[in-house]
């Protein structure tokens, strides 16, 4: 995968791309990440990359010239990527077909990112974020450039750059190879429609508080059993509203009873 941002801060995404996670990707060769600065991209002298908006009112506009600009300079050199890895990959009948590239904007007004967007977005091979400073973006950006907007929820930033990290961090985690434990990102919470269930380590007994039983038994088909069954208690007690938007088999049924009950009591689990 390929992952480009446009921002004028390209130096915070120094520390970011380079270290933890993202950094193995990095090295490992299953992610290229790159900060542009779109500044470069401005057709005056003087690399304005805002203006105030038509009709008055407070606050500087996102020009669309450097940011298509932009766009533009980077899709052109994927292109001319992709046509030396199809050109090489030509005899192979299951040679990966090249796939658009998704252009995100980060705007309070987009859609709300998830884990179901994440899964999405790691399925492409190029996702390119536009990160603004300013009041707002110019509208065309908007209608003829982006194919995704995208907000990390309902408030304000100074800038795309921290919600874009968000995004990409959430989506590179995903890809194949990334994470250590292939199981990882599987078991995620929201990754299958329920809050985690919780994590215990050594030592089996801390300070008076100890493991449950079940997680020392050695039976795997137990423990997986009762992690079922606790991401259940879990999302019933922190976000119920999730219970309505998946698919509850009878045993899970019967396991939310049993929480109910067993809350109701206030009984140990």
């Amino acid at each position: 995968m390929r992952v480009d941002v446009l921002t004028i801060f390209p130096e915070m995404f120094e520390g970011v791309f380079g270290t933890s996670i993202l950094g193995k990707a990095q090295n490992k060769g299953i992610v290229t990440l790159k900060a542009t600065n779109f500044r470069d991209y401005a057709d005056n002298k003087h690399s304005m990359v805002d203006d105030t908006p038509y009709g008055g009112g407070g606050g500087m506009v996102l020009k669309p010239e450097p940011i298509f600009n932009a766009v533009e300079s980077i899709l052109s050199t994927s292109d001319m990527d992709a046509s030396e890895s199809h050109s090489s990959e030509i005899k192979d009948e299951a040679a990966h077909v090249h796939q658009p590239a998704r252009i995100i904007l980060m705007c309070p007004q987009g859609e709300t990112f998830t884990q179901k967007k994440a899964e999405e977005l790691a399925q492409e091979d190029h996702l390119i974020f536009i990160c603004g400073h300013y009041e707002g973006y110019d509208e065309r950006i908007r209608e003829h450039l982006v194919t995704d907007e995208l907000s990390i929820g309902d408030y304000v930033l100074t800038g795309g750059e921290i919600p874009a990290m968000t995004v990409i961090d959430s989506v590179v985690r995903l890809l194949p190879g990334v994470l250590g434990n292939a199981t990882s990102a599987m078991t995620d919470s929201f990754s299958t429609g329920l809050l985690e269930y919780p994590h215990y380590t050594r030592p089996a007994e801390f300070r008076g508080h100890k493991v449950p039983d079940m997680l020392l038994s050695g039976h795997h088909a137990n423990v997986a059993a009762w992690r079922r069954k606790e991401a259940l208690r879990r999302t019933w007690k922190r976000r119920p509203d999730m219970l309505d938007q998946i698919e509850l088999t009878s045993k899970d049924m019967r396991w939310l009873d049993e929480i109910r009950r067993e809350e109701d009591r206030g009984t140990d689990h």
